[in-house]
């Protein structure tokens, strides 16, 4: 059995679908530790792994609830690079030290998501063998596919070609203090970092279904589209009562984990269920306080959180900011969506749903009542919406999940570190 170390940003979104996947592997006989920043043992502390801390001079206790306020409050240009430069500081403090974390826990393999490029530059390193995981947006480039983290519609054409070219030069100049941590320590290692894109020659195993992506031309025969990863121990067992029918249709409205506290937004999907003649179910993360929440509460059902996917299967639509974890479980739900997009790549997941015919996008910086209202009625009442999001689901359906993923996962492993006969 193999003993696989997990490198992915601390965030839920990355951490929940991965702690399905090592409870997969662990069911398997092998074991499976995250490791990063003390601060993230609290994501993994008893859901199926072990956890070890890495940086704790330069990340000390503290230093996610920092991190994670940047990436909820970038406040404009100069706090968007700044948050830049702190993902390229836990990227820095990775290379640095987590060598020596994965060799003191005995690590034979890593699990590198895409979104964190320390995890295969180190397995490198180590001569460890790697697979690469897209738990959110598949990040491979290819022309004739726009970056992931804007709003583009798919254009094959030589003038969207053009435009995505663009599109990637900014992007390489946003992350130019991510490209000059990963070219030091690449060099320190003997490596060449943009080998295979940073991921995995090995494998890439994705969450998503090919459906929800753009037309990909160019990418490598190690790369493999999937469903969701999810398992019974990841529903909560949360106090929840359905609401009762009343012949009016069900949305679920959620913003995720670092965008719920947007009172506002709530407010105005509010007023737009209601004009829909829809109940709305609110869940918003913890992150309102119980004042918000009530001033809520005349025109929406509202809670922290709720067990989503079992609210999902009675929901006629959702408002979704485009989390790919709560997209997935909509659509594996045949739920059509109005896209809420708010920030980093769900602009770009929103563009997907969009080209796949699953859901109506109205930005979040232009979502006022009146467009969210039109946007919801049209996905309630055309069936084009829902016709597409069951053609997703059905594509998710025939996947293996996260039985599928870890299956790769195993057979790409023995091919990249043999042990014996």
């Amino acid at each position: 059995m193999t003993h696989f170390a997990v490198v992915a940003p601390p965030l839920p979104g990355h951490y929940n679908p991965l702690l399905v996947l090592a409870r997969e592997l662990g069911r398997r006989g092998h074991e499976v530790t995250f490791a990063h920043m003390a601060d993230a043992a609290a994501l993994v502390a008893g859901r199926g792994a072990r956890f070890a801390a890495v940086g704790p001079a330069s990340h000390p206790p503290g230093a996610l609830g920092a991190y994670l306020h940047r990436l909820a409050h970038p406040g404009g240009l100069f706090g968007f690079l700044a948050m830049l430069r702190a993902t390229a500081g836990i990227t820095d403090m990775l290379c640095r030290d987590l060598p020596g974390a994965l060799a003191a826990i005995g690590a034979e393999a890593v699990i590198a998501d895409q979104t964190e490029a320390a995890g295969v530059l180190v397995a490198r390193h180590l001569g460890l063998p790697a697979v690469s995981t897209a738990t959110a947006l598949p990040l491979n480039r290819e022309p004739g596919v726009p970056p992931p983290f804007v709003p583009w519609p798919y254009d094959p054409s030589e003038r969207g070609r053009v435009r995505n070219r663009g599109g990637y030069r900014v992007t390489d100049l946003l992350m130019t203090p991510m490209r000059r941590v990963l070219t030091r320590h690449g060099a320190a290692f003997g490596l060449d970092p943009n080998a295979d894109q940073g991921f995995s020659p090995l494998l890439t195993v994705a969450q998503m279904p090919a459906g929800l992506d753009f037309p990909r031309l160019e990418l490598p025969a190690n790369f493999h589209y999937g469903a969701p990863w999810r398992d019974g121990e990841d529903i909560a067992a949360l106090p929840w009562t359905p609401p009762r029918a009343d012949g009016r249709p069900l949305v679920f409205c959620s913003l995720g984990t670092l965008q719920g506290a947007r009172g506002d937004l709530f407010a105005k999907v509010a007023r737009a269920a209601a004009r829909c003649g829809a109940r709305l179910l609110i869940a918003h993360g913890g992150l309102l306080s119980a004042a918000e929440a009530a001033r809520l509460a005349p025109v929406a059902e509202v809670h922290a959180f709720v067990p989503q996917r079992a609210v999902l299967r009675q929901c006629a639509a959702a408002v979704l900011h485009c989390g790919m974890n709560t997209v997935l479980d909509a659509l594996a739900a045949g739920v059509p969506l109005v896209a809420l997009p708010i920030a980093f790549e769900q602009p770009a997941t929103a563009a997907r749903l969009a080209f796949a015919g699953a859901a109506e996008v109205v930005p979040a910086g232009r979502a006022g009542a009146g467009r969210l209202t039109r946007a919801l009625e049209g996905v309630l009442r055309e069936p084009r919406y829902r016709a597409a999001a069951r053609r997703l689901a059905a594509d998710m359906a025939g996947h293996g999940g996260v039985a599928d993923a870890a299956d790769r996962i195993e057979a790409a492993v023995g091919r990249g570190h043999p042990r014996g006969p």
